[in-house]
């Protein structure tokens, strides 16, 4: 005589999926998601019908002018300063801030001493939290006049890479100097991030590092870098995005003109977001629409980052899963 055992395991989680509280929790977080993705889809469409409204009586190409003027007869404006000026300081900024990021999470969860990992884990918390507008405040009042020799120095010794050619006479009132503000605060959001990713390696797998004879370095390399790799591109996004949409930092130290220059320690060039914080005032109904046009393309820019991070993690996980 054969008898089957009842499939317990699966009967439980059938349970388990009837409870009224597993209901309620299921729909609220699917609720939670269908309304996030329409308050994305409700921007986008303001975003997009405000935009057209503009671009249809603009005389120049939207994409390609350097010049603001949407008051002008004819009007006149374009994003492509904008563009260049938020690309290229997000990329300074990431440049200098993933790699000491990555360095200070490694030192705090690794290398650092218990008593010395809390203390300064906290702080670089804290600074997370301090609003924009300090660092703003800070960056005229201190960063900027200080750079100056930083400047001389570049333009001395590194002069003949063109883009550290200094070519005006002025203040550090640059994209340069702006792309340090921001990577001053877009590193305390990639440590804590990558902190807490570098914490949740399994230690079963830095102690067989150990056991085989590796040293701490080793043990980093071969254990927890490959481990965090998705969550510092994480991180990294994150602070991409801070980066992209920084407005009242950049618009108390940036000297704002519509000139393209691969200087980039002469003063000048311009981003999305200071842009709409500085002419937003005093724009009539169409300037308003054409804030919004660049604001419509700042907006995809952030979408199209966001993606594309999420495609690399994504790639990384199922290259992960087939080595497995």
């Amino acid at each position: 005589m054969v008898t089957t055992t009842p499939p317990i395991r699966n009967s439980r989680r059938a349970e388990g999926a009837s409870r009224p509280g597993d209901k309620v929790f299921l729909g609220l977080s699917r609720g939670s998601g269908i309304t996030l993705l329409v308050i994305m889809a409700a921007i986008a469409v303001f975003l997009t019908y405000r935009a057209v409204l503009a671009i249809s009586q603009d005389s120049t190409n939207f994409l390609t002018t350097s010049e603001w003027n949407p008051a002008g007869q004819p009007p006149a404006f374009g994003i492509a300063v904008l563009a260049f000026g938020t690309v290229v300081s997000s990329v300074i900024a990431m440049v200098i801030a993933v790699p000491v990021a990555i360095g200070i999470a490694l030192f705090i969860s690794h290398y650092a001493p218990r008593k010395l990992a809390k203390p300064l884990a906290y702080v670089v918390d804290l600074l997370a939290a301090v609003p924009s507008i300090i660092y703003g405040l800070w960056g005229a009042i201190f960063l900027v006049p200080y750079l100056g020799g930083l400047n001389q120095w570049l333009d001395d010794y590194m002069g003949w890479t063109y883009i550290f050619d200094k070519s005006s006479e002025g203040v550090a009132r640059s994209l340069f100097t702006v792309g340090i503000l921001l990577a001053i605060m877009i590193l305390p959001i990639i440590t804590n991030v990558t902190r807490e990713v570098f914490l949740q390696v399994p230690k079963m797998h830095e102690e067989a590092a150990l056991a085989l004879g590796a040293t701490r370095w080793e043990v980093i390399r071969m254990s927890v870098l490959p481990f965090g790799r998705s969550g510092i591109i994480s991180a990294s996004m994150l602070g991409l995005g801070r980066a992209l949409g920084e407005t009242m930092a950049v618009a108390v130290v940036l000297s704002p003109s519509f000139v393209i220059s691969g200087h980039l320690l002469d003063p000048g060039g311009g981003t999305f977001a200071q842009n709409i914080a500085a002419k937003f005032n005093e724009a009539n109904e169409f300037g308003r629409d054409a804030l919004i046009a660049s604001g419509l393309v700042l907006f995809a820019i952030t979408l199209l980052v966001n993606g594309a991070a999420r495609w690399i993690i994504g790639r990384r996980k199922e290259y992960s899963g087939a080595a497995a």
